[in-house]
This record gives structure tokens, sequence and C-alpha cells, in this order.
């Protein structure tokens, strides 16, 4: 049997189908262990490819329909509006020229996410072309199914991922490919002729086989393994790796918080500095929905813009508090499009051609530049420095009936898989007090004691199933600053009180005086933090600082007249060079634009929560679809096959052209018996039809077959015999 009869055999369908499913494999891992999203469209551009390759789609129609998936993917994952009304192509193509331009420096950590989301296209699409090329032409597939099973038992063995269930799928797939591919190669090789009966002795066989030996291999005892976890023996040696199930990851600004946890390395690139007035950390924003494994943010398409020297739409503190407005200046060395900023914003101050869009759930500032993306080169923002009355602070013991339940739920979500002993814990650590003040002061001290240590190395990363808080609280009791913010935060709504998870930077290193009362500081990867802020309705948002080693450098004002505290003094700022902050994000360094990654993970995270019934749906009818037209596809191949012949003139075409009116003719039941000849069988065909067009159509087809040529516009001359008969397969 020919490759091109085979091309269009259920047989096919079935090889290119599991190998579609070993694709799928390299896929799985990535939306948990990297910050990859959306990876169902990427999926669907590996279906594509190789639905088009087994439908033999030729090169040209096949090239264009994958671009503009490509395109109109990219336009959908990055950009704004509808996909025709075309005005998202000069950005894109701006980035890809200047990607371009970073990949002939060769600054690849420079690239944006748009840009690698290209390069991750034209990888699959090569992979898809591999797939083709060992199946139809080599009929091997055995060095991808390795590579396949090498790439998830080292990523089982080394990273957090489950692979129990993927080397059960990829052994099942892998051994039912290659076995049917020996068949083939075998039927090729001996030029047996394919029947039914033969088949069947061998598949059935084939099917037993890997279905006994799976079975065995799953239910068969285990052997304990020679050692629980072989990161550790393994960085025992080296004492310069990082351990922990997951790996160590680079520190920095990182967009993906949805799974905290593991080791990290320190980095000192240099991502900002700053001429600031006072010290202060440096927000990016905030998240509010804790999942367990880490926080993810409130879905919204929203965006509040607004122009330099306009008010920011900000409004962390409450009217009436004191304040001393100050500025500080930013000059920037990485190519962030985001902006960062201190607490009590009021106002930014950048180019005439700049402006700005703030997402209202995050507080998450981006610039713009011509009402494109882009990043700011330098910067200046004026901010109100606040100065919190404690005695207003200990005002407070309840939300009030002002602020709605919206608000309140919001701040106070914890998921209901939570533990119970977490709030347990909370409520006797702040048994003794009744106001919210004295409570978050608690719970913040709580964490400077109490056997908790701070360690960047030696940090566990949660396994399936245990919570990311529970785990830092009962067992570890050792982490860097997102293990102690997000208990703090968690720890806090357990006990009612409004509170959300910041991330930024630290106000970094002091290096020099700057002009005037300004000092200079220099803001490195290694001073990426997170935080807490809680929220006093009288007051507005307050940040306080669980982390062992660091001062959020916050001024309260303690009353001097009793009050049944001990603390009767305002906290004196240190002005001694600041404690180093440490990492905790992973560095991400593509676009955090406003549909960048960030957006597009959460909005991702949520759309699989609430609409999983609806995408079954939509799966399984689109499966239904796909299966219909494979049964009735003698009812459309037809038409297929006169686009793809009609418009060819080389003669060769004829021998392609007439193996597919025979596949089409035996799709409709007029099958050609093993005894056959072609002559015997047009004969049959004409008489079925009542017409000679078969055995005219047989004589050319001979003809080429047997002396290799034609007479030159001999194709063109038959194309109306053939388009005539395999129209009347559809009558």
């Amino acid at each position: 049997m020919t490759a091109e009869n085979r091309n269009n055999s259920f047989v096919t369908l079935l090889l290119y189908s599991l190998s579609f499913l070993l694709l799928w494999e390299w896929l799985r891992p990535l939306k948990q262990l990297t910050e990859t999203g959306n990876i169902h469209v990427f999926l669907i551009f590996l279906l594509i490819s190789l639905l088009l390759s087994y439908l033999g789609m030729p090169i040209a129609a096949g090239f264009f329909i994958k671009i503009v998936f490509i395109i109109y993917s990219m336009q959908f994952l990055y950009f704004e509006g509808s996909f025709f009304m075309f005005d998202w192509m000069s950005p894109m193509w701006s980035d890809v020229k200047m990607n371009m331009q970073l990949v002939l420096n060769s600054q690849w950590t420079e690239l944006t996410s748009l840009f690698r989301t290209l390069l991750f296209f034209i990888l699959l699409w090569l992979m898809s072309y591999l797939i083709q090329y060992w199946l139809i032409n080599r009929k091997q597939i055995f060095v991808f199914f390795f590579m396949t099973m090498t790439y998830i038992t080292v990523l089982d063995t080394f990273t957090t991922y489950e692979a129990e269930n993927a080397i059960i799928r990829t052994v099942t797939a892998g051994f039912a490919v290659m076995g049917m591919l020996t068949f083939y190669r075998l039927l090729d090789r001996e030029s047996f002729q394919r029947k039914a009966a033969l088949s069947r002795r061998w598949m059935i066989p084939l099917a037993i086989m890997i279905l006994v030996s799976v079975s065995l291999g799953f239910a068969a005892p285990k052997a304990e393994p020679l050692w629980p976890d072989p990161v550790p023996f393994i960085t025992s040696y080296n004492t310069e790796s990082g351990e922990g199930e997951g790996g160590t990851r680079r520190v920095g600004y990182g967009t993906d918080d949805s799974r905290l946890g593991g080791p990290f390395e320190g980095d000192n690139e240099v991502v900002f500095t700053a001429e600031a007035e006072a010290r202060h950390y440096w927000k990016v924003e905030t998240k509010d929905i804790y999942t367990g494994r880490g926080w993810i943010a409130e879905e919204t398409d929203a965006r509040l813009s607004f122009l330099p020297g306009d008010e920011v739409p900000i409004h962390s503190l409450i009217e009436g508090i004191d304040t001393e407005e100050r500025t500080s200046t930013v000059f920037m060395e990485k190519g962030y499009q985001h902006v960062q900023y201190p607490l009590g914003i009021q106002q930014i101050q950048a180019g005439k051609s700049n402006s700005f869009e703030m997402n209202p759930v995050t507080e998450k500032i981006y610039s713009l530049e011509t009402s494109r993306p882009a990043a700011l080169d330098t910067y200046s923002v004026n901010y109100l420095e606040p100065a919190y009355q404690v005695a207003d602070l200990r005002n407070i013991t309840e939300l009030g009936s002002e602020f709605g339940n919206q608000f309140i739920n919001r701040y106070t979500q914890l998921p209901p898989e939570l533990p119970a002993r977490v709030k347990e814990l909370a409520e006797e650590v702040t048994a003794e007090h009744e106001n919210w003040f004295d409570k978050t002061r608690a719970i913040e001290s709580y964490f400077r004691s109490s056997g908790f240590t701070y360690d960047q190395r030696d940090v566990a990363l949660p396994g399936q199933g245990a919570d990311y808080v529970d785990e830092f609280l009962f067992y570890t009791k050792q982490g860097y600053c997102d293990n102690f913010s997000t208990s703090m935060v968690v720890m806090l709504r357990s006990v009612g009180i409004p509170s959300r998870w910041v991330k930024g930077y630290t106000e970094g290193e002091y290096r020099s005086l700057g002009e005037g009362n300004a000092r200079l500081y220099e803001v490195t990867n290694n001073n990426a933090h997170s935080w807490v802020e809680v929220f006093f309705p009288n007051v507005g948002w307050v940040p306080f600082e669980p982390t062992q080693g660091f001062s959020a450098n916050v001024d309260f004002v303690f009353d001097t007249t009793p009050s049944g505290s001990s603390e009767n003094e305002p906290e004196e700022e240190n002005e001694a060079e600041p404690v180093a902050a440490t990492p905790d994000q992973p560095e991400d360094k593509g676009s955090t634009g406003p549909s960048g990654i960030s957006q597009i993970w959460a909005k991702v995270s949520t759309f699989f929560y609430e609409q999983w019934e609806w995408l079954l749906g939509t799966a399984a009818l689109t499966i239904a679809l796909f299966f219909l037209g494979y049964r009735k596809r003698y009812m459309w191949m037809p038409a297929y096959y006169i686009f793809r012949y009609k418009s060819k003139n080389n003669d060769e075409y004829i021998e392609k052209a007439y193996i597919a009116l025979l596949g089409q003719l035996d799709r409709i039941g007029l099958k050609r018996k093993s005894n056959q000849t072609l002559r015997e069988y047009a004969a049959y065909v004409d008489q079925f039809f009542s017409s000679k067009d078969m055995r005219r159509l047989t004589s050319y087809y001979e003809q080429f077959l047997y002396r290799g040529e034609l007479k030159d516009g001999t194709w063109n001359e038959v194309k109306q015999l053939w388009e005539n008969l395999i129209k009347k397969t559809t009558a």
C-alpha cells in the first residue's frame, strides 16, 4: 500500500492522533513549571499542523493557514481590540524588529514575551513537521519516543511535576505507534499485499501486549528509591548548587505568583536607581486571591488612563491624616513597561508623549508612549508620606456598614480548604487584643520569634495538596519574604481583618548623596520583595513588615499620654544603610504590558475554574464533529481533490489524482478486488456509472506508470475525465 493511500486511511489518522498525544506530553508540564499560559492555543496550533499534514494540504496553503493562526493568536494574547481593526499590526511589527536586533546583539534575556511566543510557535511548527517526516517518510518514531520519555522522567525526578500518569500515557501511545509503523515497514519491504485479516493478526496482539504490559507495570509492587529525593544527593557534592524540590530559581520581579516556594539564587543586576528624599518601599502591584499555593489577581479588563501630572487614580490614604509631600526620581536600567512607586503616590512626571494605564484591581501602572506599551528611561513620582497616629489606628475594631460585602469578601477571602489550625493559631496570637492595630502588630511580632528563621536556600516547595501557609507555620518555619508576608495576610484574614499581599522592591542600597536633600539608591534584582498592607477605615492602607531582617520605614506616632501600651514614643527612622532586600521572585524579563503574561495568567486561571463545563462540552462537540466529518469524508473529499489537482498542469499529477480517485471509489463501496487488474476494475466502474471515462483515464495512467512519462499536455486533456468521475462519487 502506497504512502498516499495510507495518508487517507483510518490507521494513518490513528497514527497522527497518537503522535499528537506524544507532543502534548511536552506541553503539559509548562503550565505548572513555567509562567507559560494559554497552553490550549499551542495545542490547537499543533492539532492544525498535524491535520493539514494528514489531509495532504499543499505547502503554500498550509503555510498560509499556520501564519494566519499564529498572527491571530499573538493579537489575541497581547493586544486589545478586534483582530480586523488591524491597529495592532504596527506595534507588533515594531516589537518583532526590536527583538530581531536584540537577537543579533545576543541579548537573549531582553526578548519580550510576544517574541518568545513567536519563537515557541516556530518550534512547534518544526516539531510537527518532524513528526510528519518520521511517520510518513521514515516510518520510525523511536527517537522522538525516547526523547519524550527522557524529558518527562527528568522532570518527574528533579521538579515538582508528577509524571506517573504521563509515563503511562507515553508508553501506551509510543508502543502503539512503533508497533504500527513496524507493520507498515514490513509490508513495504516484503511487498506484502495489505489485507484486513493480516492487519488484524498484527494489531490485535499488539494492543493486547501493550494493555497487559501497562497494566502489569502499573499494578506490580515497586521497589523503594535508593534515596527519597535525588536533588539533595546530587547537590551534596556541590555547595554552590541550589537545593529544593523545585530547583533553584533566579531572583527578580516576576509576574506569576500562583505557586510560591522553593529556593532561589541571588542576582545583583541593577533594575533602577532612584534619587529619594526619604527611604521607602517601591510598590509594583497587589494581589488579593489566595489559592492555597500562591496568589492570583481578580480578573478584569478595566484600565484607568491618565497623563503625566494628572492625579494617579490610587487612593491608599484617607484625607485628613498627617502627611508630608515628597518626590523621588527613578532612572531605569531594565526595560520594564510598568512603574514602581511609593505608597501615597499623587502624580507621575514623564515625557509629553507618555501616558499611563492602571489596572484597578492590582494597582499596577503601565507606561505608554503614543498609546503603545513602552518602557520609561526616567520619571519622577510625587507622593505623600504619611505619619500614622496610633491612637486613631487603635480605635478600629470593625469595618463599619459603609463598606459593602464585595470589599469585605475580597480582602478577607480564604480558600475553603485552608486547614482550620491556621485560623486557630491566628485567634490564639491575637486573643489578648481588641483592636485591629494591636492584633496586626501581634501577628507581625509572632514571625520575629516563635522559631521562625529567614532562609533563601533550604526552602520547601509544598507538595501536591499541601497548603503553602500551613506548611510554613507548622512544619518548616523557614523561608523568605513570600512565606512571611503570605502567612501574615492569611492569619489577618482568618480573624476578619482586611489585608492584601503587595510586591515590589525595598528601598535598595544607599550609594551617595544626590541633589539637595535627596539620596541616591541602587535597586537590584536582589531587592525584589513582598510585604503586607492592612486596611483601616479611618486611615487607609497601612504597610506592615513581618519578614525578619526588614523594615518598611513606616512612621507610627504613638500617643505620649498613657494608653495602656508600653510603646509611647515614635519609632525613629533608621538612617543606617538599609539591610539588603532579599529576592523572592524568579526574574521575568518579558513584556508586562496591559495585555502581558500577568493578565493572561489570571484570566486563564479563573476562566478554567468557571467555564470547565462549557469547555468540556465544546471539546466533546468538536471531537464529535471531527469524527462525523471523517465518517462522511466521501461527501467532501472530492471537492478538496478537485481544488488540489484541477489547477495543476504537470503530467506527473495524473498519478496522484488517479490514486485519489481510487481511494474515493473505495470509500463509496466500489472496492477493487485483490485479483482484479486495473483494466478489469475500470470496466467495472464504467459499468456502474454507464460511461467509458474510467477506462480511458486508466489507459493514460498505465502509460505513465509503465513508461514513466506522457505526451506533454496529457493531464490537461484527461483532467475533465477525472473530474467527471470523482464528481459522480458524490451523486
